[in-house]
């Protein structure tokens, strides 16, 4: 039986090509648009598409909550005033999961969506020369020490295999550290971006104290947390800091003087949702709160 064009699968409709500045001002109305208690992004048709190392770059963002305030981490553009979450590239040979950690805490190399140009009243001067669909790369800084925080999500992931553990052994967790959500953005005609999103916590008082000592012994002002012990309940960790207590932002850690635009804020929960407007980020946020919240409902 021969194919034809008819016979291709629905997933390839939605392999189209969508230009680096299309997909930033839709980001930037998507960030400004007021959300709706009802608005949820939904998934995508799957897609086929093929990038090899040379045409790829992959980015990890995290959203940071201090759970005894239900609060999150929140960067805000001072000068085009849009909302977002740290994120960027993640380093090469680095996993996924630690380079959102890692982002998180340092400067942040990664592209971000500037609101549409407004129309000049006279013409402009001719624009220096440049490559088609060239982006700009910013530094963002939030400076929040975190770790990833595991959460009852759903996954399509196999569970994880413990080949010293019986056949009958249930699983050791019922908590997971999966990316909450995936994005692919094109950075050129050829090139891809996937960006993949994380829930986080900030650290208890003591291991806070620990690395920034370490950090100044070996001067490298980022040090890689320890994971969250599995054994570790949500009420057990807020018991861990003192009434009052408020996660340390780090000044300095960016090294571009284009950090100087962008400013970080722990804000409630709602009011996060609410800046970031009808994004993937805005239900970033919602999702790892809720899974928070439910992790929390189990272990009670």
């Amino acid at each position: 039986m021969t194919s034809s064009a008819n016979d291709a699968p629905e997933s390839l409709a939605a392999v189209t090509y969508t230009s680096p500045k299309r997909y930033r001002d839709r980001n930037a109305a998507e960030s400004q648009a007021a959300p709706t208690a009802a608005y949820r992004p939904q998934s995508d048709q799957p897609v086929i598409a093929n990038f090899d190392s040379s045409h790829l770059t992959i980015g990890a963002g995290v959203a940071i909550f201090h759970i005894a305030t239900a609060r999150v981490v929140v960067c805000y553009h001072s000068v085009d005033g849009y909302w977002f979450l740290p994120k960027g590239r993640r380093d090469a040979g680095e996993d996924s999961g630690t380079g959102a950690e890692r982002e998180g805490f340092e400067e942040v190399c990664t592209y971000v969506p500037p609101l549409p140009p407004k129309r000049a009243a006279k013409p402009k001067p001719t624009p220096r020369k440049k490559k088609p669909f060239d982006l700009k790369f910013h530094v963002i800084q939030s400076g929040y020490r975190n770790r990833l925080l595991p959460l009852p999500l759903r996954h399509r992931q196999p569970k994880p295999h413990n080949p010293s553990a019986p056949p009958s052994a249930p699983s050791s967790s019922f908590f997971f550290t999966e990316p909450i959500w995936t994005q692919f953005a094109p950075v050129s005609r050829a090139s891809q971006y996937i960006l993949f999103w994380y829930i986080a916590e900030t650290l208890p008082p003591d291991l806070e104290a620990l690395l920034s000592a370490q950090a100044a012994e070996q001067g490298m002002a980022y040090q890689v947390p320890p994971r969250y012990h599995e054994e570790l309940t949500l009420a057990e960790r807020v018991t861990m800091e003192p009434e009052g207590y408020a996660p340390v932002r780090h000044a300095g850690t960016g090294v571009d003087e284009e950090e100087a635009l962008y400013e970080a804020y722990l804000l409630p929960v709602n009011e996060a949702i609410g800046k970031l407007g009808r994004s993937v980020m805005a239900d970033v946020v919602r999702r790892g709160w809720e899974g928070i919240c439910a992790r929390r409902d189990m272990e009670d």
